[in-house]
């Protein structure tokens, strides 16, 4: 279902301060440590890689260092890490399948991203039913930030941003933390350009709310 028609307007500083933290919380999430069946499998394709011939090293290469953010993503639609492990898995696998079929020179993270948001959709339309996470808990459990000082405002942001709709976080986090245009973020998730620039300026508006952030703060 679109989302209805309309933006939210935020001073710049705003938009500066809520891309620096969505940045740094979506590092976070791709700096966790694979878990080690992913590793695993990584292992068994650098295997199997090593047959075949020297053409699909770049690809190779690309896939490897794509899957920290690859996680972060199924992370952030799945809410949960074994179903979001699942997730990656399952989307290595196809692109391994289907690589001859990638376009060499484009954006690599975004057929991946696609390949895996239409699995969790698929699934989701096989439960009938979405994953909901309500009041954030289960998202916020997620995110791991190193024991550092803003490690608490991390966890914060996430949690907050659990409570969005799901359409509304994903374009979120595809736009401010993947650094997708809004025309390629359209395009992975099959919605118009403009519906997009509204989750996302929803999005950003219901953040800066939820954490009180204000121009004033920011420009004082």
């Amino acid at each position: 279902m679109q989302d209805p028609p309309g933006t939210v307007s935020l001073p710049e500083a705003v938009l500066d301060h809520l891309g620096s933290q969505l940045q740094a919380a979506y590092d976070a999430l791709a700096s966790v440590q694979l878990p080690q069946r992913l590793l695993d499998l990584v292992a068994r394709l650098d295997g199997a890689w090593a047959v075949r011939s020297e053409q699909g090293e770049p690809f190779r290469k690309g896939l490897t260092a794509a899957l920290p953010g690859l996680r972060a993503f199924a992370l952030s639609l799945a809410a949960d890490e074994a179903r979001a492990d699942d997730l990656v898995q399952e989307t290595v696998l196809k692109a391994w399948a289907a690589q001859d079929r990638f376009a060499p020179g484009t954006n690599l993270m975004a057929w991946l991203c696609t390949i895996l948001r239409n699995q969790f959709y698929t699934e989701c339309r096989k439960r009938k039913r979405e994953v909901e996470d309500a009041d954030g808990s289960m998202a916020a459990q997620l995110i791991a930030p190193p024991a550092q000082e803003h490690g608490s405002d991390l966890r914060t942001l996430w949690a907050h941003m659990a409570k969005l709709p799901a359409l509304q976080r994903e374009a979120l986090l595809l736009v401010a933390a993947q650094g997708l245009t809004y025309e390629a973020a359209a395009k992975l998730t099959g919605a118009e350009v403009g519906t997009v620039k509204s989750r996302v300026s929803r999005a950003r508006a219901f953040l800066a709310g939820s954490l009180g952030t204000t121009n004033r703060r920011l420009t004082a």
